[in-house]
C-alpha cells in the first residue's frame, strides 16, 4: 500500500507543479489571472529618441473574466511629441478552457476602449477616442505554449481617424524551471497613411523576450525590430501577480 500512495504522489507531483508554473506565468501569451487576483505590469521602452513609460493593472472578476486598464508616458527627445497616452479600459473573457473541447484549444474575447490622450501625441495608441475587439487562442503544453490573437482598432478622430488590423502569432518556452523565452510577429495593415505626417500605419515587428521568474514576479527583457522601417525598440518590464 506504502508503494502505491509514493507512485500515486510521485505521478501527482509533476502535474500539481507544472499547473502552479501555469496559474503564475504572467508572460504566457495564453495567461489569464484567477479571481480576486491583482496583475500588475509596469514597462519601460526606448526607440528612435522615444523614451515610453507605462503602468496597467488588471482585476480577476472571475476565473473567466478579468478588467483592467493601463496608461503611458511618453517623452521624444528629439521632437516635441510628449504627453500621456489615452486610458484604456479593457477586459477579457475566456470562452474555452483547455478541458472544454477535446483539442484543449484556449481562446478569449479581447474588448475596450480609450479616453483622453495627449494632443501632442497623435499616435493610435495615444489617440483620444480608440474602440478595439479582438480573439486570442492557442495551445499550452508543458514546455511551450502557441498562440495567436487577431485585434481590430478603431481610432475615431476628425483629422487623423484610421482603423487597422492586427495579427500577432507567438511561441512562448519553459526552457527551465525559472526561465522562459518568446518569439512572435505583428503584422498590422491600416485603412491609410497618416494624413498629416504621411507616415505608414502598417508595421511588420518582430519580438524577442527573455523572462526570469521569481516566484509570482516576473522580469522581463525585450527587443523589438519593425522591417517597414528599421526601427527597433529595447525595453523591460514587471509583473507582479497579488
Amino acid at each position: 500500500m506504502r508503494k502505491i500512495i509514493l507512485g500515486i504522489f510521485a505521478i501527482m507531483m509533476p502535474m500539481c507543479v507544472q499547473a502552479n508554473v501555469l496559474e503564475n506565468d504572467t508572460s504566457d501569451p495564453l495567461f489569464l489571472q484567477k479571481a480576486e487576483d491583482v496583475f500588475t505590469q509596469s514597462s519601460v521602452a526606448y526607440w528612435d529618441h522615444i523614451l515610453r513609460v507605462g503602468q496597467s493593472v488588471s482585476y480577476g472578476m472571475n476565473n473567466r473574466f478579468s478588467l483592467g486598464a493601463n496608461v503611458h508616458y511618453q517623452h521624444d527627445f528629439n521632437g516635441d511629441e510628449d504627453g500621456f497616452s489615452a486610458m484604456d479600459i479593457g477586459g477579457v473573457y475566456r470562452v474555452a478552457n483547455a478541458g472544454d473541447n477535446e483539442s484543449d484549444i484556449i481562446s478569449d474575447v479581447l474588448f475596450g476602449f480609450k479616453f483622453g490622450g495627449s494632443s501632442q501625441v497623435r499616435t493610435p495608441d495615444y489617440a483620444d477616442s480608440t474602440y478595439y475587439v479582438g480573439l486570442r487562442f492557442g495551445r499550452q503544453w508543458a514546455g511551450v505554449t502557441l498562440a495567436a490573437t487577431v485585434k481590430s482598432t478603431w481610432v475615431f478622430d476628425d483629422e487623423r481617424g484610421v482603423a487597422f488590423l492586427d495579427f500577432s502569432p507567438e511561441a512562448y518556452f519553459r526552457a527551465a524551471p525559472d526561465w522562459r523565452f518568446g518569439t512572435g510577429l505583428t503584422i498590422r495593415k491600416a485603412t491609410h497613411k497618416d494624413p498629416i505626417y504621411h507616415t505608414d500605419y502598417d508595421q511588420e515587428w518582430l519580438h524577442l523576450k527573455l523572462v526570469r521568474q521569481y516566484g509570482r514576479t516576473q522580469y522581463i527583457g525585450h527587443v523589438d525590430y519593425e522591417f517597414e522601417s528599421d526601427d527597433a525598440q529595447v525595453g523591460g518590464r514587471i509583473n507582479i501577480l497579488f
